[in-house]
């Protein structure tokens, strides 16, 4: 039996597959579940020594890493080959759907990542269903850490969670768009203004990560009277702090729509 069957082996399934193997994690201990063929010869590829199958195998520990319209059959056959507990990544699927679809006191953690997992530089949620206790948690949370950060929340803030890091990404791309193609407007060729864009955005990030408050970071940045000081003014002054307000409570909704 192994350790930990990974079922679904797309793009985030892969992820953690890597951060797993990167981590330490013997290929060994893993089995990837994919059931069309081509994938499976590009994962066997890009990882030598991990076995992938075409069918679920019985496992210590399970991800489930499919569209969210196959969890409950997944869940089901992960039951019936005696899986000792789950973590699934598939977005909106309510930790009941899974529970009812799994033998009673099944442990069940629900997690939701984001894209930039693909990196090593992931955020996820993570929320404990009925039967999952500590262990179970810490067991998810070693997983997920293996391509990111990750916080502990319940499952009624997963909803929350999905509108700020699940979809935040893309709202991040969607500034970088913005200052290229304000950069270009004012003169800049568009690979110089990609390249400080993207720079500028990376070097932010690394600045947040220090653990300093955004205000504080910002404030240094702002000279009284100056060049940012008239550049926040505009970006006030367009309500950019309720637009991203609004986004993060229309993603919100949406996945409460979707659950």
């Amino acid at each position: 039996m192994t350790d930990l069957v990974v079922v679904g082996g797309g793009k985030m399934g892969e992820a953690l597959v890597g951060g797993l193997l990167r981590a330490g994690r013997p290929a060994a201990d893993l089995t990837v579940v994919e059931p069309h063929e081509p994938r499976r010869a590009e994962l066997q590829e890009a990882f030598p020594g991990l076995a992938v199958v075409a069918e679920p195998v019985s496992a210590a520990g399970a991800i489930v890493a499919v569209k969210p319209q196959h969890v409950p059959e997944v869940c089901r056959s992960l039951g019936e080959l005696g899986v000792g507990r789950v973590l699934s990544i598939a977005a909106g699927v309510r930790l009941a759907t899974m529970e009812a679809a799994l033998p009673a006191a099944t442990p069940v953690v629900r997690a939701m990542p984001n894209t930039p997992a693909l990196v090593g530089a992931g955020a996820a949620a993570i929320a404990p269903g009925t039967a999952a206790g500590p262990d179970d948690l810490a067991w998810a949370e070693s997983i997920l850490a293996a391509v990111g950060a990750v916080v502990r929340v319940s499952e009624a803030q997963i909803d929350a969670v999905t509108g700020l890091s699940g979809s935040g990404p893309a709202y991040v791309f969607l500034v970088a768009e913005a200052l290229i193609d304000a950069g270009v407007l004012e003169g800049l060729s568009r690979d110089v203004a990609s390249e400080l864009a993207v720079a500028t955005l990376r070097g932010a990030g690394e600045l947040l990560a220090t653990g300093q408050a955004p205000a504080e970071l910002r404030a240094a940045v702002t000279s009284p009277g100056g060049t940012t000081a008239a550049g926040l003014a505009a970006l006030e002054s367009a309500a950019v702090r309720a637009a991203f307000s609004a986004a993060v409570s229309a993603a919100a909704a949406r996945s409460r729509e979707l659950g």
